[in-house]
């Protein structure tokens, strides 16, 4: 069961125990995809805001059927005093509910499902399989089953968001994205971080004013030695705002550093990265940048 960070602690005794921990789980994750939806909106995105809202409200239909089941099978509807070991969490966000909206797309909310489904599959099968009373286990059962539909239906969904999408990348035949393209981000990533030092305090002035020009050495970098960067996702409309481009490109290099193999490629991809989530750290620090009139 590598898809469950944690697999349960101990086995679920009950029915009532059961339901507690679905209804539970299905709360957390509509809970958290109806935050994402309304910082969606109110960044704008509204696409988006539209693909976790439908995530938030398939589960609370999951919600609302464990409470039906629970009334049919057990007399009442889910309890969580019932759950007795820690709950075991299925969901996660992947970074999704804090990075800059415009990094996101809906091929990465929906793959993000996709995979909380597939850990949601694990833990019910790991439940049935560790059940001692045969009714844990045919629900258990029925639960894993079940997960596997939402599977197969956000797969559907997940592919058609990908076909749409794929006519912003520039790709070649093998679905890589080459890096010359970052070169091109990485020059106006400079240009950003220029326009900013003008305008700011001078206490901040030097340190952006470095940065902008470590940005154009990047940009050199990568112009002259291209590196390709195997199985990257979709990355819809590139940010054209210095915090979410700096985020962009350290999410790049990061994804580079983590399936090179290669000796002088993955430490050169390590490099980018430990100097891009460096830059990024210092766009986000607070201070105005602005002088006072």
């Amino acid at each position: 069961m590598s898809l469950l960070k944690v697999p349960p602690v101990v086995p679920v005794e009950s029915l009532a125990e059961l339901f507690a921990i679905a209804s539970a789980v299905a709360q957390e994750a509509m809970a958290r995809y109806a935050e994402m939806a309304e910082r969606m909106r109110e960044a704008g995105q509204f696409s988006l805001a539209y693909v976790f809202e439908g995530l938030a409200a398939a589960e609370a239909r999951n919600r609302d059927n464990v409470a039906r089941r629970s009334r049919q099978q057990n007399g009442r509807g889910p309890n969580p005093i019932e759950i007795r070991g820690m709950l075991s969490h299925t969901f996660d966000d992947e970074g999704a509910g804090t990075c800059d909206p415009q990094l996101l797309t809906s091929y990465r909310a929906l793959s993000m499902a996709v995979r909380n489904e597939e850990r949601s599959f694990a833990f019910w099968s790991y439940v049935a399989a560790h059940a001692r009373a045969s009714d844990v286990q045919r629900e258990a059962e029925t639960l894993a089953r079940e997960e596997l539909e939402h599977m197969a239906i956000l797969r559907g969904e997940r592919r058609r968001a990908f076909h749409v999408e794929r006519v912003d990348q520039t790709t070649d035949a093998a679905g890589t994205e080459a890096v010359v393209n970052l070169a091109v981000l990485e020059r106006r990533l400079a240009d950003l971080i220029e326009a900013l030092a003008i305008k700011a305090e001078p206490a901040r002035q030097y340190e952006l004013m470095k940065a902008s020009a470590q940005a154009r050495r990047h940009a050199q970098e990568l112009a002259s030695s291209p590196m390709v960067i195997a199985g990257a996702s979709p990355i819809g409309r590139v940010p054209d705002e210095p915090v979410a481009l700096a985020e962009f490109l350290a999410d790049r290099y990061l994804h580079a550093a983590d399936i090179l193999r290669e000796e002088g490629a993955l430490g050169r991809a390590q490099a980018l990265a430990e100097r891009a989530v460096s830059r990024l750290v210092l766009l986000k620090q607070k201070p105005s940048w602005s002088v006072p009139h």
